[in-house]
């Protein structure tokens, strides 16, 4: 992105909001990642790796790097291909404040709004929701979380941490969303976005509104 690796500039973002350590779950090429980072540190950060033979998506990876998140208190989740500028810092001291088990970093415009929530801030449906709960947020693939979850995700295996959540709300769990509107957000998914994207960071290097 721009000359830089879309990683690295996600390190940077991590780094200013005080995150020092930093797990990647790695899949295709996962030897690209010991070749590229060979001292396991970038930005800052001390790197670790574990590999996924099998993609396990957001709930399973998660519970299959358990050990590394157990002693280290409130951790965050992380898209890798989100690229955002995002006042990170907010949404750590909302979700402490609010004491959520896990709170999903949201913003009310930009892609599609799937995520609603109630008047405390806690989120109601995840999708598709008719009648009344109408979903208004976009959510930013970014999530802080409590070492708790784990207790809630019972074994490694393929799985969305969206239904995770989804059954944690049936049962009442805390599961919150933080609204950050500021700075800017883009979900680097398709080769569209990653052009235009491109461009903007090439044709301007000074650029201070994206990472």
């Amino acid at each position: 992105m721009g000359g830089c690796p879309l990683v690295v500039r996600i390190f940077r973002f991590l780094a200013d909001a005080g995150i020092r350590r930093v797990m990647i779950n790695t899949h295709h090429a996962a030897e690209r990642w010991a070749e590229a980072f060979p001292e396991k540190q970038a930005e800052g950060i001390q790197l670790a790796f574990r590999h996924e033979p099998v993609l396990l998506d957001t709930g399973g990876g998660l519970k299959n790097a358990e050990d590394f998140f157990l002693d280290h208190g409130t951790f965050l989740i992380h898209n890798g291909d989100v690229l955002t500028s995002l006042p990170l810092r907010k949404a750590i001291e909302h979700h402490q404040r609010e004491r959520n088990l896990a709170t999903m970093v949201l913003r009310s415009h930009g892609g599609p709004l799937l995520v609603a929530l109630d008047a405390r801030n806690r989120v109601t449906a995840i999708g598709k929701v008719a009648g009344e709960e109408r979903a208004r947020h976009l959510f930013t693939g970014i999530h802080v979380v409590e070492p708790e979850i784990f207790q809630h995700i019972p074994e490694i295996k393929a799985q969305s941490i969206i239904t995770i959540y989804l059954e944690l709300i049936r049962r009442g769990l805390r599961i919150g969303g933080v609204v950050l509107d500021d700075g800017e957000w883009s979900d680097v998914g398709t080769i569209e976005e990653y052009e235009r994207l491109n461009r903007t960071l090439s044709q301007t290097p000074g650029l201070t509104h994206l990472i």
